[in-house]
């Protein structure tokens, strides 16, 4: 079996960073999806495609994976730069600006 260990990035529709601290071990699809032609519903024969496990740590994902025998690459999340200076609304009426504020 094969699978990936990985961080998970914060989701594009929020500013949130929940579901992002744990590791996640994820199983590669053994086989490939099907088509059924009565309903058109996607199905596949590999249940393990579903389990996404989650760890507190990459050294604990990585040794549940060494344990049970699955071959497991792990992917280190990209590091995001920090906002130099958290801007709101009222920074538009800061009399403190550089520059003037127009429409």
């Amino acid at each position: 079996m094969r699978a990936r260990i990985y961080r998970p990035a914060k989701t594009a529709m929020s500013s949130g960073t929940a579901k992002t601290k744990q590791w996640v071990l994820e199983f590669a699809p053994a086989s490939a999806r099907e088509v059924d032609p009565l309903m058109g519903w996607t199905s596949s024969t590999d249940t393990q495609a579903q389990v996404k496990m989650r760890f507190d740590s990459k050294e604990a994902a990585i040794e549940y994976a060494q344990e049970h025998g699955i071959e497991a690459t792990v992917t280190e999340p990209k590091t995001r730069k920090p906002n130099i200076r958290a801007r709101g609304y009222g920074e538009n009426f800061a009399t403190d600006r550089r520059t003037a504020w127009t429409h």
